[in-house]
This record gives structure tokens, C-alpha cells and sequence, in this order.
């Protein structure tokens, strides 16, 4: 056999194992990309199924979001939300049964998405995320219920401290808020609290991975506090209340972000020496 002969089978035999190689690859792509769908199916239908049980209960929803607003209006005949739209009430009903629906099957996507990362990761690492996994609903819950309890009845009650009484020559101001504004405002605060809350898990895990440090975010505190105020003051109503009790936990949360930062900072000294014997 020649020596071109020998070169030929060779280079014909690399492009086979090439090609096996390829294929290789494409079939767990594929099997990822088929997971993935999986999942999303998972979740929508999670979704959609929740929207459905949450529309059956929508005017219970809908009086738990209204009740701060009626307590601050206790003992007060007369007092009502109003709609203007003829369309206002149906949808504003549709987006309550939205809200329960999201707030409902968080830990079902929650866990689609986990059940969808978890396979890649080492068992370690799962060991490690998952506590963040956990803490997620807990400090979203958290900050939905200081929103709910604390922040809605102080920022109603200076809302309502513009009223006027009206008198000789002059009308009354009196508040009679749209259903549509003061659920969307209500669902958006309960939101922004809630996301809010995440600030802890999500530094930690970017101290995990390496792209922040304690050092450095305690070195940026003075920047953190006016990005903080500042996003407070786009998120919520243009009130020191609701402004101040969003900025306040921030913070808080952050100084509690640098701490667990430098447990995780420990914690990887700690095993990277236990490597090193």
C-alpha cells in the first residue's frame, strides 16, 4: 500500500470521526431544546390553569388588594372606587385573576426552571443554589407583605389628607379613585417590593460566581444608595412614604448582601485550601 493510499484512508477515516463528533453534539442540543419546550409547556399551562381558578375567585382577590384602601376609609359613608370605561370592571377583573395566577405558580415555574438547570450542574453546585432557589418565594413574600401591611396604609392616609371639605363659593376635593389606576398601582408596588427583596440572592450568586466581591460592593455603598432612592422614586407613587419604605429595606438588604458575600468568599477560601492538601 503507498503512502498517498495510507494518507487517504487516514484523512477519510478523521473526517468520519468528524462528523460522528458533530453529530454528537447536535443530539444533546436537541434534547435540550426538546427539555426546554417541555418546561415552557409546563409553565403556561401551570399559568393558564391558575388564571382559570384564580377568575373564579377574582372578586375575593379583588377585595384582599382593596381592603387597605378600606380600612383607611372605615366608618366614611359614601366612599367608592369608580370605573369610567364600560369595558373597565371586566378587565380589571381579568388582570386580578392575572396577578393571583403569577403569584400562584411561582414555585411551579420556579421548579420547571430548576428541574431544567439542575441536570448541567455538578452536585455542589446544586447543593449551593438551591437554598437560593428556596429563598426566593420567602423574600418575595416578605416584601409583598411590608408593601401590603405598612407601606398602603401610611401612603393612603397621605393621600387622603388632600381632601378638602369645600365651603362658601368653593367645591370639595374628595377621592374617588378609578378600580383600573388603583389595582394597577397596587399590583405594581406588591411587584416592585417583591423583586426588590431578590436583591440578596441575586449579589450572592454573583459573589458565588465570582463577578462581585464583599470589598467592592461595600466600596460602591455610597453609589448603591442613590441608585436605590432613585430607582424608589420611579417605581413607586411620588410620596416620601412609599419611596422611603421601599429604599430603607433596599439598603438593609444590601448591607445583608455584603455579609452573605464575604460567608461566600469564606466558604470558597476554605475549600479551595482543602484542595490544595
Amino acid at each position: 500500500m503507498s503512502q498517498e493510499q495510507i494518507e487517504t484512508d487516514l484523512e477519510s477515516v478523521d473526517g468520519e470521526l468528524a462528523e460522528d463528533e458533530v453529530e454528537a453534539e447536535k443530539m444533546p442540543l436537541i434534547q435540550h431544546l426538546v427539555e426546554l419546550r417541555n418546561r415552557l409547556l409546563w409553565s403556561i399551562g401551570a399559568l393558564v390553569i391558575g388564571f382559570v381558578l384564580c377568575y373564579v375567585v377574582a372578586e375575593e382577590i379583588y377585595e384582599f388588594l382593596v381592603q387597605p384602601l378600606a380600612d383607611v376609609m372605615e366608618g366614611e359613608e359614601g366612599r367608592r372606587l369608580i370605573y369610567t370605561g364600560l369595558h373597565e370592571a371586566f378587565f380589571t377583573y381579568l388582570k386580578v385573576a392575572f396577578f393571583g395566577s403569577v403569584c400562584m405558580t411561582f414555585p411551579i415555574v420556579a421548579g420547571q426552571i430548576w428541574a431544567f438547570v439542575a441536570p448541567g450542574l455538578y452536585k455542589h453546585e446544586r447543593r449551593a443554589f438551591l437554598p437560593f432557589l428556596m429563598a426566593t418565594p420567602v423574600l418575595f413574600l416578605l416584601g409583598a407583605s411590608l408593601v401590603y401591611y405598612l407601606i398602603f396604609p401610611l401612603a393612603f392616609q397621605f393621600f387622603k389628607g388632600f381632601e378638602t371639605a369645600g365651603g362658601l363659593g368653593t367645591l370639595a376635593i374628595q377621592m374617588e379613585p378609578k378600580v383600573n389606576e388603583y389595582l394597577s398601582l397596587v399590583m405594581k408596588l406588591i411587584f416592585a417590593f417583591g423583586l426588590s427583596f431578590q436583591l440578596p440572592v441575586v449579589l450572592m450568586l454573583m459573589a458565588r460566581a465570582g463577578m462581585v466581591t464583599s470589598k467592592g460592593l461595600a466600596a460602591k455603598r455610597k453609589y448603591a444608595v442613590v441608585i436605590t432612592f432613585a430607582a424608589a422614586a420611579i417605581l413607586t407613587p411620588p410620596d416620601v412614604i412609599s419611596q422611603v419604605g421601599l429604599g430603607v429595606p433596599i439598603l438593609l438588604l444590601y448591607e445583608i448582601s455584603i455579609l452573605g458575600a464575604r460567608m461566600v468568599e469564606k466558604k470558597r477560601a476554605e475549600r479551595e485550601a482543602a484542595e490544595d492538601i
